[in-house]
This record gives C-alpha cells, structure tokens and sequence, in this order.
C-alpha cells in the first residue's frame, strides 16, 4: 500500500531540480561485478577462474585426506578381522589407487603392532599370568593333574 501512495505521489523533490534527485544515484551503481569490486573485467574473470581453481584443488586435497583414512581404516579392519566397510571402499575407489597412508599413522600402527607381538610372547603371557585368579589357576592344574593319573592307570598295568 505504501508503495502504491509512493508511486502515485512521487519524491516531492525530484521535481525541484536541485539535486536532490534519487535517480542519478541509481544510474551511478555500477550493475557489473567488475566495475565493483574495482578491477577491469578481464581482471575480474582470471580472479574467478583462480578462485574456481584455489576451490577444485582444496576439494582435490580434502578427498586425497578422506581416502588416506579409509584406506587406514581398511587396513585396522583387516588386521583386526573385523567387517569391511562399503563406505571406505568406495571413498577409496573414488580418490584412486595412488591413496597411500600417512607415514605418521603408519607408525602409530607399527607401534600397536609391536605392543601386541609383546603380549603375544611368553613374557606377555607370564604378565597375563599375574592378572589371573591363582584359585582358578589351581585348580585347573590339580584337574589336569589328576586326569593324566588316571589315563597313566587305565594304560599301565604297573601302576
């Protein structure tokens, strides 16, 4: 309604002619993105090419980062037989085959694995040993004990 009372009546002081004008502002806006930003066109259209690639090589980048960790998720699941994941396959598929891990997750799992080869020794099941219940342990062993009598009997007619 507003608008319409606007339009009808008109600025009052465009007719006076003494500057005031809202016209000329208007017409000294510049409709053209280059005009301003303040460079020439072809200025402005090398600045969007450079931006459009600043933008394809950061997306390039952040991918290349998605793959890497898909594929050391890939090789935890593997290593630790647990299910694959369809979702980092296909990540890996779309980054392509020249993904590698990054050398310090690597060594974050050369360091697991290490620990792990610790416990799977006889000094890591010796440690083990110390966390089990020596009643349990006992009584284990008392089983087998007499178990392996009675079969020495059953086979030994000396006995």
């Amino acid at each position: 309604m507003a608008f319409l009372i606007k339009s009808m009546i008109g600025n009052p002081l465009s007719g006076i002619g003494l500057g005031g004008g809202g016209d000329k502002e208007e017409e000294a806006a510049p409709t053209d993105p280059a005009k301003a930003a303040g460079m020439t066109r072809e200025e402005y259209e090398e600045y969007q090419k450079q931006l459009v690639e600043e933008k394809m090589e950061r997306d390039a980048d952040f991918l290349h980062k998605k793959a890497e960790r898909a594929t050391l998720r890939v090789c935890l699941r593997e290593k630790y037989r647990l299910p694959k994941s369809e979702q980092d396959e296909n990540m890996i598929e779309i980054a392509g085959d020249d993904v590698d891990v990054p050398e310090e997750l690597l060594k974050m799992v050369d360091e697991d694995a290490t620990e792990e080869e610790g416990k799977d020794s006889i000094m890591g099941q010796f440690q083990n040993l110390q966390n089990m219940d020596m009643d349990q342990l006992k009584e284990k062993a008392s089983a087998t004990v007499t178990e392996l009598k009675s079969k020495a009997e059953e086979k030994c007619s000396v006995m």
